[in-house]
């Protein structure tokens, strides 16, 4: 089997797979929702396929990504803004989706678009240079360590120690899409190993959970998680020197 079929039949269960898993979500939430909160549940439903869609894309280099990912998190965004304007909570996840995440999306679609991704063309990944690596490693070491001091200093469960397993699965997940979404939106391989990291934390998130639908999550990361280590293995390839225009450059 090729590698061209190999990437076609693996989008394809990636694919389907969270579909069913986004079906089984949206009708689990449709059973429990209140009159009138159907249309949005609905729509909540289209972004999270918007978002499989645009990790699948990203994972095979392809700069459509940025069209249903811009959906996904413009969705998402409006999605927690109504839960807050509702005396929820999402104020936070709210700000951080319309001031980072969204405009993230022009970004990527400029940076990728200068790197050669037009069409079906994939974009000339790059790689950071050893410094910046071990630069990005302490910036997330630092970021985590702070963001888990201050949530910790919120939390209110009757967990105790130093460590709480619960803040960390919060706080990895968050500092990880962070760095990864820069990362994509530049191009550079790296971003898959935080991907990687943000499905596998999410993963025990879940794996920890009583609610009787973190199985459905389970598997939906599961999915993520697979199509993470797709994404590496296709950036690798992509990212190396004969895959690419130019050497590693700096940001």
């Amino acid at each position: 089997m090729s590698e061209k079929q190999f990437n076609r039949y693996f989008n394809a269960f990636i694919l389907i797979g969270m579909a069913v898993v986004t079906v089984l979500v949206t009708t689990i939430k449709l059973r429990s929702a209140l009159p009138g909160q159907t249309p949005w549940l609905l729509v909540t439903a289209f972004g999270s396929l918007m978002g499989v869609l645009s990790t699948v894309c990203s994972a095979n280099g392809w700069i459509i990504t940025f069209l249903f990912g811009f959906l996904d998190v413009s969705i998402y965004g409006v999605s927690c803004w109504l839960n807050w304007m509702d005396g929820g909570s999402g104020l936070g996840n709210a700000l951080l989706h319309f001031l980072y995440f969204v405009p993230m999306q022009l970004v990527g679609f400029l940076q990728w678009k200068h790197r050669g991704a037009k069409g079906e063309s994939q974009v000339k990944a790059r790689r950071l240079t050893p410094a910046m690596r071990w630069a990005w490693l302490g910036i997330t070491v630092a970021a985590t360590a702070v963001l888990y001091l201050v949530l910790l200093h919120f939390d209110r469960s009757a967990a105790q120690g130093f460590l709480r397993v619960a803040v960390l699965l919060d706080v990895v997940p968050l500092v990880c899409n962070i760095i990864g979404q820069l990362l994509m939106s530049t191009a550079y391989m790296e971003q898959w190993i935080f991907w990687i990291a943000v499905n596998i934390t999410s993963i025990g998130m879940w794996a920890f959970s009583d609610a009787s639908f973190a199985p459905v999550y389970l598997v939906k990361y599961s999915f993520y998680l697979l199509n993470s280590f797709n994404g590496l293995r296709i950036w690798l390839n992509l990212s190396r020197p004969k895959a690419a225009s130019d050497a590693p450059e700096k940001a």
